[in-house]
């Protein structure tokens, strides 16, 4: 008969966590997570085995392949952020459990992981509180500060790089749910991104005569026939001073418009619980929020991989919970060793209906596990969180030139006080011929320009 010594029980976890509180150094109670990742390989050296396994948390009372739900989610209430506590204890949220993920390159592109690796140590802020290189250039690409000690040095590198591909285009649907469970909207739309700097797949780091620029930007509207043909651009400097050039085009006016870009916080279409400020939890320039605090660390449940639907041709996932049974995705998470949570509040917004949002990062590869935001009263407002994963399954698989394809599969944006519900879900196709690509040049001249505007307008 075997057994295991318990060498760190939870209290320990958590007593570790709260000594070392927001003050960090680095991440990991037993070492550097990075710096285990670069000595070992991976990052288990830097976290006792209880923060790497669901079953030894929980003392066997949960496993892999277990359900967690409204019966158990006391076992892991402080492994999940209080909204999503809240749908699983009262709207009948389910999450499966699996194992955790100990390779870290399969957690985000592998390009973007091993750029993180190789350009470490070689960022920092300029006198306008932008991240360049050592020489002063703009970023050269994977996460700037992979051991972030501050909250904005966490956020500085999920706003450089929101999709970590050069270029992506993300074919979406959308659901639109009332307070009593039902569809009320529903939308097919495609969003691109491309960056001019910091590519590590594109030919050239910078985009020659586009340096200045940090991401452009794009959504347009497919269906229904309601909203056909709307779109909207966005240009973003790469001073994180400025707010982005917003450009939308509206076919029953047949123009482009040029748009305030300071109202980030109302949604683009109706139904829709979704704003641009929301976008990858970073959805506005870095210093138009301010005043960043590191404010609690410790182990999560979050869905950091197996989020790719891929028994479904079309990639559409399946639903539950709610009043209808269609409120909440089916979601895979598992055991998260470290996270670390920043609030932030928005200094560049006078009118803003947020007080303060918090973010939660993954302390290995800093991807956002979910957000939370308050409103001025410091009540519960809006919350958005999302999976992740590899586009492989067996033999089935999504290659992104030599490796496959990772991104994001599908997202909850649930507003508190109304009881409103946006599921967004990345598909294969949607209507209009409009396909899934990465690392395309030609997803700049086909989505990110205005005379791309009128071409999907008409």
């Amino acid at each position: 008969m075997s057994f295991h010594i318990r060498r760190f029980d939870r209290q320990f976890s958590r007593r570790e966590f709260l000594r070392v509180g927001s003050g960090f150094v680095g991440a990991g109670l037993l070492m550097p997570a990075w710096a285990a990742m670069e000595k070992h390989g991976d990052y288990a050296a830097a976290y006792p085995e209880e923060l790497l396994s669901i079953e030894q948390y929980t003392g066997g009372q949960l496993k892999v392949g277990d359900v967690s739900d409204a019966g158990n989610v006391e076992l892991v209430k402080d492994l999940l952020e209080p909204v999503k506590y809240m749908q699983v204890k009262d709207m009948g949220r389910r999450l499966r459990l699996r194992e955790t993920t100990r390779d870290v390159m399969k957690l985000s592109p592998w390009e973007y992981m091993e750029a993180s690796f190789r350009h470490r140590g070689q960022a920092r802020f300029d006198d306008n509180g932008n991240v360049v290189t050592a020489d002063g250039k703009p970023w050269i690409g994977g996460l700037p500060f992979p051991d972030a000690k501050t909250g904005v040095e966490l956020f500085a590198g999920l706003t450089l790089s929101w999709g970590r591909h050069d270029a992506s285009f993300y074919a979406i649907r959308e659901y639109d749910l009332n307070r009593d469970g039902k569809v009320s909207y529903g939308y097919e739309n495609g969003w691109a991104e491309y960056a001019p700097t910091g590519r590590l797949v594109l030919p050239g780091v910078y985009w020659k005569g586009h340096e200045d620029k940090l991401r452009y930007q794009s959504v347009f509207f497919t269906a229904p026939d309601s909203v056909r043909g709307t779109s909207f651009l966005n240009i973003w400097h790469y001073d994180q001073n400025k707010f982005p050039e917003l450009y939308g085009y509206i076919p029953d006016f047949k123009r482009i418009r040029r748009f305030p870009t300071d109202q980030r916080f109302e949604p683009l279409v109706p139904g829709s619980s979704l704003y641009l400020s929301d976008a990858w939890a970073a959805g506005d320039p870095l210093h138009t929020w301010g005043d960043y605090k590191v404010v609690w660390r410790g182990p999560m449940l979050a869905a950091v991989s197996g989020g790719w639907a891929s028994q479904s041709e079309d990639w559409s996932h399946n639903t539950h919970g709610g009043p209808q049974g269609e409120t909440f995705w089916d979601t895979d998470v598992e055991l998260v060793p470290e996270a670390i949570a920043v609030d932030a509040k928005p200094t560049g917004f006078p009118r803003a209906p947020v007080g303060v949002k918090r973010v939660w990062f993954d302390a290995r590869t800093q991807l956002p596990l979910g957000m939370v935001t308050f409103d001025r009263r410091g009540d519960l407002f809006r919350s958005f969180d999302g999976a992740y994963g590899l586009y492989e399954d067996g033999d089935r698989r999504v290659m992104d030139g030599k490796h496959p394809y990772w991104s994001w599969c599908h997202v909850h944006a649930f507003d508190v006080q109304t009881g409103k519900m946006t599921r967004i879900e990345q598909l294969a196709e949607i209507s209009g011929g409009h396909r899934m690509r990465v690392n395309d040049h030609d997803i700049y001249n086909r989505y990110l320009t205005n005379g791309a505007l009128r071409r999907l307008g008409n």
